[in-house]
């Protein structure tokens, strides 16, 4: 008889002991943090904080740091304690890049130093993180500078394009408008929308001057490229050419683009405006989502084929706001962030993980012309 009790004592430990296990192997729904690049009205304006989470049906911004002028591009490090922002602007120097310290959701200013250019409006990071290449819009050229130890910028090199095309209002002349590192490092690309080019040049770190052309890609008259980015393993590139609103897709070959496919943002009886703005990859690779402004305002998708390893158009939706100028995906792929520059605000689509369709919701946060969306790991 004294059996039973002893085995009920051991079938009561045995349950709580699972209990504990698995209450220490719940996982916690993540929160998503995101910095939000903005164009400024006002001095109490600048560089936000995003925070999503689904769980408690939660989707907040805050000001970080206020006072700077049109921070309309930005990026941290990997080790996200260093961020660097622009001034999109136009002085005797060109706008500025700065540099800040991040830590707690704080921003601490560390350094300031002209584009040298008007108006710049993309910020390419070198693989190592020890240079930063600056694309100025208007100035129509790409600063390089040294990252140095100290997290300040040092001045290495203004490279300064020339030449327009058959858009009169828009290609009248050189428009850099982005500048991406291959995975390697060894090649930088450069879309300038104004000269409908995509220009490689090769880069050498140990050189004073590091960055030098290589090759040219001519885009078809009137498309201006604009922004480029390459594929996980740096054999595929994907253009976004803003204004026929086309995704071109390349073979990229020792610093060269092959071109391989030119896909319609628009569904084929669209009549409109359009202006292709953003292109993201799943993080599985297997999905490309490009955002198209004007008239169109909406999100296209597109998935890459098993036999051909082609891409092809799945879903066009309505982007769910006015200019839809960035976007971002979640690190996990779950959920895709939407900033829209006309209707000032960022709104949460569901993504579907198995075959990248999306999903609108009803989150929705206001923000005063969010124009970039980054985001962070913690």
């Amino acid at each position: 008889m004294k059996e039973i009790p002893i085995l009920l004592t051991l079938l009561a430990l045995f349950a709580a002991c699972n209990s504990s296990s698995t209450k220490e192997m719940t996982i916690p729904s993540p929160i998503y943090s995101f910095l939000v690049g903005t164009y400024t009205d006002s001095t109490n304006q600048g560089i936000n904080l995003l925070k999503f989470n689904p769980e408690n049906n939660s989707l907040t911004v805050e000001t970080i740091f206020e006072g700077i002028n049109n921070p309309s591009f930005l990026l941290a490090n990997r080790a996200e304690n260093l961020v660097i922002s622009l001034e999109e602007d136009t002085s005797v120097n060109g706008g500025n890049l700065m540099v800040f310290g991040l830590a707690s959701g704080k921003l601490n200013p560390i350094d300031t130093i002209p584009s040298y250019g008007d108006h710049p409006c993309y910020i390419g990071f070198s693989p190592k993180e020890q240079l930063v290449v600056a694309a100025n819009y208007s100035g129509g050229s790409l600063s390089i500078y040294k990252l140095n130890p100290s997290n300040e910028l040092s001045h290495l090199q203004t490279i300064q394009h020339d030449g327009k095309s058959i858009n009169e209002s828009r290609q009248e002349k050189a428009h850099v408008h982005s500048t991406v590192f291959s995975p390697d490092g060894n090649f930088l690309l450069v879309a300038d929308l104004g000269t409908d080019k995509i220009y490689s040049y090769a880069f050498n770190q140990s050189d004073h001057e590091p960055v030098s052309l290589y090759s040219t890609f001519e885009c078809q008259p009137g498309d201006g490229p604009r922004h480029v980015l390459f594929s996980a393993d740096g054999k595929t590139v994907f253009a976004v050419q803003e204004l026929t609103a086309i995704l071109e897709i390349f073979d990229f070959e020792a610093g060269k683009l092959v071109p391989r496919q030119r896909l319609s943002l628009v569904v084929d009886d669209f009549k409109g405006a359009v202006g292709a703005a953003e292109v993201r990859i799943s993080p599985d690779g297997q999905q490309v989502y490009v955002s198209n402004r004007g008239e169109a305002n909406s999100i296209s998708v597109f998935r890459r084929m098993e036999a051909s390893q082609d891409f092809e158009c799945i879903q066009v939706i309505a982007s769910g706001g006015i200019m839809p100028r960035n976007f971002n995906l979640t690190a996990d792929g779950k959920y895709l962030v939407c900033a829209h520059q006309g209707s000032n605000d960022i709104v949460i689509f569901e993504r579907a993980s198995d075959s990248g369709i999306l999903t609108p919701t009803n989150w929705k946060v206001a923000v005063n012309k969010p124009v970039y969306i980054f985001p962070l790991r913690n």
